[in-house]
Order: C-alpha cells, then sequence, then structure tokens
C-alpha cells in the first residue's frame, strides 16, 4: 500500500526532505493509503487542498502523473513552486493561496477529486464547510479526506494524561469517527463511499515525530502520553451525486 513513501524513504537525501517539510503526520503516507481506495488516473484534475509544503501534492503528481492545484492558506504559493521545481513536478502543479473558509476561487464541477490530508480539522469542523465545496467537484467525483482524530469522543471527560496537551484548538479539531460520520451525513449531494480508521497511524505519527518541525518536541511527549490508547487517523471519501 505504501510502495511509493517507503520507496521515496529509503533515500536519504530524501528522507531529509520529508524531515524538513511534514507539518503533521506523514502525509505523503497519508496520501498514499487514501488514493489507495480511489481510482485516480493520469491526467486527472485534483484539488490538494491544504496541501501545506505539498506531500500530497508530490503523491498525487508523481505516482500517479495527475495535475494538481496545490492550494494551502499558511505557505505562501511561490515557496511550494520553488520546491515543487526542485522535485521536478512543477510541470504538473498550480501552487495557489487558499482559504477555504471564504470561499474558492474555481468553476463549478472543475476537479475530478478533491483531496485533503491533515488539514480538514483545521476547517472542515462546522455544518457548512462541506456543502460549501461539493460544487467544485463534477458529478460522479469524490471527496476524500484523511485526517488526526480521536478513538471516541472525550466530552467533559478529557483523560488524565491528555489534560495538560488539551486546549479549546485541540477540541475543536480533533474528533472521533462517529462525529465526522454524522456531520458529513448530513450533508446533501453526496453519498458516503468510505469512512474508517487509517492503517498507517503509528508509522505517519512516528515519522512526524523525527520531522525539524518548532511543534515536534511538545508533540512527541504528548505521544508518549497517549501511548497508542486515544489517537487515531479517520479517513471519509464521498462520492458526489
Amino acid at each position: 500500500m505504501y510502495s511509493f513513501t517507503d520507496q521515496f524513504m529509503s533515500n536519504d537525501k530524501n528522507a531529509e526532505f520529508l524531515k524538513a517539510t511534514m507539518m503533521g503526520p506523514n502525509a505523503m503516507r497519508l496520501a498514499e493509503e487514501l488514493a489507495s481506495h480511489l481510482n485516480i488516473k493520469e491526467n486527472m484534475r485534483i484539488l490538494d487542498l491544504g496541501c501545506g509544503c505539498g506531500l500530497s501534492t508530490l503523491l498525487l503528481a508523481k505516482k500517479y502523473g495527475a495535475s494538481v492545484f496545490a492550494a494551502d492558506l499558511w505557505i505562501s504559493p511561490t515557496e511550494n513552486y520553488e520546491r515543487f521545481q526542485s522535485i521536478g513536478i512543477e510541470d504538473k502543479t498550480v501552487p495557489i493561496s487558499v482559504d477555504a473558509t471564504k470561499g474558492l476561487p474555481f468553476a463549478n464541477g472543475y476537479f475530478d477529486l478533491l483531496f485533503t490530508v491533515d488539514a480538514y480539522h483545521y476547517f472542515g469542523d462546522t455544518a457548512e464547510m462541506l456543502p460549501s465545496l461539493i460544487p467544485f467537484v463534477k458529478k460522479g467525483g469524490y471527496i476524500a479526506v484523511a485526517i488526526p482524530g480521536l478513538k471516541y469522543e472525550f466530552g467533559e471527560n478529557i483523560p488524565e494524561a491528555m489534560q495538560p496537551f488539551w486546549n479549546s484548538e485541540v477540541e475543536r479539531t480533533l474528533h472521533s469517527l462517529d462525529w465526522w460520520k454524522d456531520l458529513w451525513q448530513r450533508a446533501e449531494g453526496i453519498e458516503m463511499v468510505d469512512i474508517r480508521e487509517m492503517a498507517c497511524c503509528k508509522q505517519a505519527w512516528r515519522e512526524w515525530l523525527t520531522a525539524y518541525h518548532p511543534v515536534v518536541a511538545g508533540d512527541i511527549k504528548m505521544m508518549e502520553a497517549e501511548g497508542g490508547k486515544y489517537f487515531n487517523l479517520v479517513q471519509l471519501i464521498a462520492k458526489v451525486v
């Protein structure tokens, strides 16, 4: 399932590239597992929403030959363009700055697939977000999401081990599979195809903890306290009908 990611990481230079660009659980590995549940074809037009530094974009462009619009709010298009040039995918990618909460600058029905990894939980936790994205995907196309989540909703009973790491942002963004399923099932114009816990959870988190990002030191402590008891990765796939 992870042949591209494992092969990419077997090269020391590439492994350093990953450590320098990860912004959460290894987005390349998440993207490869999520993509394995989709029928992605060469030259398919994909919106990689919340692409970060483009690890998911790289996977989609290199492994599948897709045409990818790499959209992010936090990372500048120029920075991503230079990165895409350095890895030879600039002809398959369009880096763009987007704030998903303020609408997307695309035509309705423009994309075959809306793909988002390690990002949707930051902006997709409202009942309004998914319906606002559906029109940009053509009928018969798909919306596919992979995000960090919880094995169950904590509510007011936050485990003692997690309390030092719990704040309003974590509470807002981390939810269970059932929570996300309930939210997506309220949206009209889609048909749920798949929702599951992802198999790469432990590995993707472990790889993230080797990254050079400044928040990693805190996350190492958090994951030691978590001990595999509370976190998962949630995959959601819906077909636009």
